[in-house]
């Protein structure tokens, strides 16, 4: 094949300079590389030699690669270096990212999970993580779970200081009550909380205390409040264990059924009263009436009498009746009126006579 003499002369300038150019291109990609490198290295060095150093296994660039991710590296490399010093070969860091990248406090879960390994609790990561998603703390049910941790009921953040009850004789009885309880690690999740405890605990007392006869047996015998109470079952579907449930202390508050009884009689009063009144008024209506009707029954009689004289004088016109006969009849009535001046009373009333 003939080509031309400055195709020849330019194509063996390019396989002269390639090997050069080549190297050169080599050396720049090397120097970025290096220099990489040499800020990787700066930056996670000192989390790198840690990790090395206690056998975490995150190398650096993972490190690199979890800053890329929105990962803390510094946080993971301190819960792998807790984890394999407390030989929990069973949590991997692809584990502790996952967690962390889902909104979780890693350092809680693992702490938790150190704590329930040394104290002989069956508690994994999964679980742990879990109950940490959940918005529980994980690490503060470990420890209750270790060493029990005492509710007081009632709260008294809740502003009351005893729960108050009544016996059957009416006395009330105030109680307060501490209850000793240990997390339940596998009701945890989904159980309800303290607050339920203490609301179950105070229904219990009131009840107890409500079927005793009298107040003197509470005060003889308080144990039998918590045992009658711990015997209820109280924490089922809750994320405690109830230990014990202990009164400590008893008071005696006012008589409700006294006041009842007083509150009932004044009640009582008031009816009566006003069933009285109502009789009253009544009475009273009655006495009108009878008022209007001896009113009535005069007037009948003024009405009766006025008609006397009309029939005296009717008759003297008729001759049925004499003018001796009409002396007569005033005789009798004058000496009425004087028989009635002198025995103190009034002389029955009578018809105008003619003159």
């Amino acid at each position: 094949m003939n080509l031309p003499n400055s195709s020849v002369l330019a194509l063996l300038t390019l396989q002269d300079d390639g090997p050069s150019i080549l190297r050169i291109a080599l050396m720049i990609a090397a120097g970025i590389f290096l220099l990489v490198f040499l800020v990787v290295f700066l930056r996670y060095a000192s989390l790198y030699v840690q990790s090395v150093t206690t056998g975490a296994g995150v190398g650096l660039f993972q490190m690199f690669a979890m800053s890329l991710r929105k990962v803390d590296p510094a946080t993971i490399v301190s819960a792998r270096v807790m984890v394999v010093q407390s030989r929990l070969d069973d949590i991997s860091t692809r584990d502790l990212e996952a967690h962390l990248l889902a909104g979780g406090r890693v350092m809680k879960v693992v702490q938790a999970l150190i704590s329930a390994h040394r104290a002989g609790i069956d508690l994994d990561f999964r679980t742990a993580a879990g109950i940490d998603l959940a918005g529980r703390d994980v690490l503060e049910a470990v420890k209750t779970s270790v060493t029990p941790k005492v509710i007081d009921c009632p709260n008294p953040a809740s502003g009351k200081a005893e729960v108050a009850a009544v016996a059957k004789n009416g006395i009330q009885v105030l109680a307060k009550a501490r209850v000793t309880v240990r997390t339940n690690i596998k009701r945890l999740v989904g159980g309800a909380g303290e607050e339920t405890i203490i609301a179950r605990v105070g229904e219990g007392i009131v009840s107890t205390i409500g079927s005793k006869d009298s107040h003197k047996d509470v005060l003889a015998n308080p144990d039998s409040i918590s045992k009658t109470v711990l015997a209820r079952g109280l924490d089922a579907g809750t994320a405690f264990e109830i230990v014990s449930i202990d009164i400590a202390d008893v008071d005696i508050g006012s008589n409700i059924g006294a006041r009842l009884q007083a509150d009932q009689a004044e009640a009582d009063k008031r009816v009566a009263q006003a069933h009285a009144e109502q009789r009253r008024a009544m009475a009273v209506a009655a006495e009108q009436e009878f008022r209007a009707t001896v009113q009535e029954n005069r007037a009948k009689v003024v009405l009766a009498e006025a008609e006397v004289p009309l029939a005296i004088a009717g008759a003297l016109r008729s001759g049925n009746l004499g003018v001796m006969d009409l002396y007569r009849l005033r005789n009798i009535d004058s000496d009425t009126k004087m028989r009635g001046s002198i025995a103190g009373g009034d002389a029955p009333a009578g018809g105008e006579q003619p003159s």
